[in-house]
């Protein structure tokens, strides 16, 4: 506990918004950028290459980075080869492929990979900028959209209206379903979207809340959509119809109705029951006071959804959250900068870094429980990958707790009983 030094993974050109892993390649993908603004910081989308140095040391290799021209990307969703993008009030769909390097390109690509990804920049800034929609490409315009080094390429797939908002249109959360079926997003129009993937025929677009929406998630199996927006109301949808409207202050009574407002919602498994669900939500001081409340964390059951814990995660604001994906870990991040990981089945603090990073945390990513995560997950319980608008990209390892096996923890017992029977008989002559 307490201030310490988490080194930086990888420091970016532009501040960082969103960051994800692929569970197929391994890459971690992260994004961010100055937005429309002529402040000479560049808007892109950079892939890294992740390698576990020791046991519990991580080091990130830049592979390629991917031009957005005009519009930074906000938030993102990974799904099947394909990044859903957050950029201004659309969402824009990238496919990525990694590919291997041909044997007799190695050494070259080896000696001047530098120097042609130094060259691929220089090519991208001399084009002719686009921006708005006039300068977003539709399916298929390659030369536009297309982007690519002799390791990752980068095709664009389209774009669809995300947010209407007539004054500020912004696309602030972006989900896939599990069965990679459904596209949803939310913005500050307060209106949920949910398009037909991959065909992008939108299926429903319904008022969820008033003012923006801060979160969404869809259970496993489609069943059930939560929504958060900035209207004090954590909603449950099935389809576009309204299920029910979560109550947290039931586990909490003492609190004030409108003084906490809920910031974020995810869906999570149980581990050990396979048909379990539990939701995680967030909520945070609707006002800043000078000696500021605590934030809590509330866990439900994912079917009823009823409040079954509710704990406090400290006094620092909380900006972003993340699940693990087995479900036994939860990640939060706050608007100081501190990085926090918790037990999902107590809701009790395992791991803290206060001021991590020197500004809000935007995302937080657990590396993922497939083989290829595990595989670099090293000799750690789990570890987590946290961006800022600091441009800092950091990860956070969690050690494996020591364990006994159950088979010793039983001959310990066995010895104690039999060392406890001769003392008293030791002691009392005939005691058995």
């Amino acid at each position: 506990m307490g201030k310490r030094k988490v080194p930086d993974l990888y420091r970016a050109p532009f501040p960082l918004y969103t960051i994800k892993v692929d569970p197929k390649t391994g890459l971690v993908i992260t994004a961010g950028g100055g937005g429309a603004s002529k402040t000479g910081i560049k808007n892109a989308v950079h892939f890294l290459g992740l390698q576990l140095v020791g046991e519990h040391q991580y080091s990130a290799t830049l592979l390629h980075s991917h031009d957005t021209d005009l519009r930074a990307t906000m938030n993102m969703a990974i799904g099947d080869g394909v990044i859903a993008a957050g950029q201004d009030g659309t969402c824009c769909l990238m496919r990525f492929k990694q590919s291997q390097q041909k044997e007799g390109r190695k050494a070259a690509a080896k000696d001047d990979g530098h120097s042609e990804q130094q060259g691929n920049a220089r090519r991208r800034a001399g084009k002719g900028v686009k921006g708005g929609k006039d300068g977003a490409a539709a399916a298929g315009d390659v030369s536009d959209t297309k982007d690519e080094t002799a390791q990752i390429s980068v095709a664009g797939l389209g774009e669809v209206q995300s947010d209407l908002n007539p004054q500020d249109p912004l696309q602030k959360v972006v989900r896939f379903s599990s069965d990679f079926s459904l596209l949803l997003t939310g913005g500050t129009d307060g209106h949920i979207r949910v398009w037909e993937y991959p065909s992008l025929k939108k299926k429903f677009d319904f008022k969820a809340h008033e003012g923006e929406v801060e979160d969404l998630d869809m259970s496993p199996g489609n069943k059930h959509l939560v929504t958060v927006g900035r209207d004090f109301i954590c909603s449950v949808w099935s389809g576009n119809q309204l299920a029910m409207s979560l109550r947290w202050r039931d586990t909490m009574p003492q609190i004030a109705d409108k003084a906490y407002r809920y910031m974020a919602c995810r869906f999570g498994k149980v581990e050990d029951q396979k048909d379990a669900l539990r939701l995680y939500t967030v909520q945070i001081p609707h006002k800043r006071d000078r000696k500021p409340p605590p934030c809590y964390l509330t866990k439900w059951d994912g079917k009823s959804f009823l409040p079954m814990l509710t704990a406090s995660c400290g006094n620092e604001v909380i900006s972003t959250l993340a699940v693990s994906d087995s479900g036994t870990f939860i990640g939060l991040g706050t608007v100081t900068g501190s990085v926090a990981i918790y037990i999902a089945f107590s809701l009790q603090k395992l791991y803290y870094v206060q001021e991590s990073h020197g500004i809000v945390v935007t995302d937080l990513a657990f590396l993922p429980e497939t083989m290829k995560g595990k595989s670099i997950k090293g000799n750690n319980e789990a570890a987590m990958l946290s961006v800022a608008v600091d441009s800092r990209c950091q990860v956070h390892a969690l050690r494996n707790r020591r364990s006994f096996p159950i088979w010793l923890v039983l001959f310990f017992c066995g010895l104690m009983v039999v060392g406890v029977i001769l003392l008293l008989q030791h002691l009392f002559p005939g005691f058995i």
